[in-house]
């Protein structure tokens, strides 16, 4: 290996900074890539696809391959070319860092460079690397020293880079190959690192009641590997990796049940960026998919309150916008697993951010509730207003007892006794100190509590209510400005 003389700048902490010259290291605009496809998943994961035209000699012969993710999984690669057959691979990861230099340096020699910062003096000394545990320990002559941040500059020079750094991540093959010459070298890997995910800037208009949604879509490399003009294919959905899943924190009120217009693998959807774009490492970027005017879309004030329990005091209730993804509802289309993000307009016209929440992939046709946050002027307090122990007007047979005496029965006794239910009265007292009245979805959740107290009646009701399923009851309260509604429910259960 040819010896290259670096120089680096010791900082604080002993913190490395390098620099080589042209002929070794490559500029950071350079790249070995060929013709580069990555496709992107939403669970950190991408395929690779590079194309690359590469002179192969005839016979045993190793080629390296720089300027591929340091983030590969080495397992899922493939290599492949014409009339070559392929021995052996390697990942070289190992980067040449100033932190990496110092530490493949210990036992070696070095030049130590240090600069009078009151004369601009250099003085040269060569020193033995023999630690870097908790900083750099080297010998000079007799002595030995600990390089430290002591204000005064010292640069250390190195003779070679050492063959095992890689100034790029790299991966090296031994390949047998039965003809010479240029032909495409195809590589194909997993990498982790790089992933994308949705963001939706949502415009509501509370006046007409409609919403203005753009998407985008945001794509994150930690890959290590700057990808340059890459032909770039998204993909909305969770390939199985090994049983990992998740879940995400919004409210599908119903899932749809139309298709959208967009290409699929599988049962994934896919969403391509049209134009080839280089993807440059710890870098974030952003690219629209979705732009969507006047969808109709509604303000929900709700709060679930829980078996027929006491509040200590008034809570707020949460506020929400409703919409659809449905195509008679103008938005019409798939959208894949991100973040929405909702603003308003003040009275001045700018649009101010009122709040967000993840959805997951969601089909088109869906009925979605996201909720934005607290209302400040909407309470709810849920009371037990009065509960009292009621009987059937039956009497059953609870319990048969016998009596064994010496292994025999000798009597068998009957027990009876009514069966006790209870009566509640729930009292919901909601305030509204808008200027406006509103309405509030109140829901009554935890009524199928086990199944020792299913067996539950409601028998009045101040408002009609409607079930929603066995275990939850929802009334739509009307409260008018700067008033209060009172909603009483009476309930019998067994317990």
């Amino acid at each position: 290996m040819k010896a290259v003389k670096l120089a680096l700048v010791l900082g604080v902490g002993t913190t490395l900074a390098a620099t080589a010259s042209s002929q070794s290291l490559p500029a950071p605009d350079e790249t070995s890539q060929g013709d580069v496809s990555v496709t992107i998943y939403n669970s950190n994961l991408a395929l690779v696809q590079d194309v690359r035209q590469i002179d192969i000699e005839r016979g045993r012969t190793r080629l390296e391959l720089p300027d591929v993710s340091a983030s590969i999984s080495p397992q899922t690669l493939s290599f492949a070319a014409a009339d070559t057959t392929i021995i052996e691979q390697n990942f070289d990861f190992d980067l040449l860092t100033p932190a990496k230099l110092m530490d493949k340096a210990i036992g070696e020699t070095v030049t130590l460079l240090r600069t009078n910062p009151a004369t601009g003096r250099e003085t040269r000394e060569r020193a033995t690397v023999l630690s870097t545990a908790g900083g750099v320990v080297v010998q000079i002559g007799d002595r030995i020293e600990v390089l430290r941040d002591d204000g005064l500059p010292v640069r250390v020079i190195f003779d070679e880079v050492p063959p095992n750094l890689r100034a790029r991540p790299t991966l090296s093959v031994n390949l047998d190959s039965t003809s010479s010459g240029t032909r495409p070298v195809s590589i194909r890997y997993l990498s982790t690192g790089l992933g994308w995910s949705a963001d939706y800037v949502a415009l509501f208009n509370e006046q007409t009641s409609s919403i203005d949604m753009q998407g985008w879509v945001t794509l994150t490399n930690n890959t290590g590997t700057t990808f340059h003009r890459a032909n770039t294919l998204l993909v909305a959905g969770n390939p199985s990796r090994g049983g990992r899943g998740g879940s995400a924190n919004f409210s599908m009120l119903s899932p749809g049940a139309e298709a959208a217009d967009r290409e699929r693998l599988g049962d994934f959807y896919l969403y391509p960026i049209t134009e080839r774009t280089t993807i440059a490492n710890a870098q974030t970027k952003q690219v629209s998919f979705l732009d969507v005017q006047s969808v109709p879309g509604r303000k929900v004030y709700a709060r679930s309150v829980g078996w027929l329990n006491n509040d200590n005091r008034p809570v707020n209730v949460t506020s929400g916008i409703s919409f659809s993804t449905s195509r008679d509802q103008g938005l019409g289309d798939a959208l894949p697993a991100g973040t929405v993000r909702f603003y308003q307009r003040d009275s001045q016209g700018t649009p101010q951010f009122i709040g967000e929440n993840g959805i997951g992939h969601t089909p088109m046709g869906s009925e979605l509730l996201l909720r934005t946050g607290d209302a400040f002027d909407i309470f709810v307090q849920a009371e037990v207003e009065v509960r009292e122990r009621i009987t059937s007007d039956e009497w059953r047979r609870t319990a048969r007892f016998r009596v064994i005496e010496d292994g025999e029965i000798v009597r068998q006794v009957e027990v009876e006794r009514p069966q006790e239910f209870y009566r509640t009265t729930m009292r919901y007292t909601i305030t509204n100190a808008k200027d406006q009245p509103v309405e509030v979805d109140l829901t009554q959740s935890g009524l199928m509590r086990y199944w020792w107290s299913d067996d539950y009646r409601v028998i009045s009701e101040s408002i009609e209510g409607t079930q929603l399923n066995y275990d939850r009851r929802k009334w739509v309260v009307p409260v008018p400005a700067e008033g209060e509604t009172v909603l009483r429910v009476v309930y019998e259960t067994r317990y």
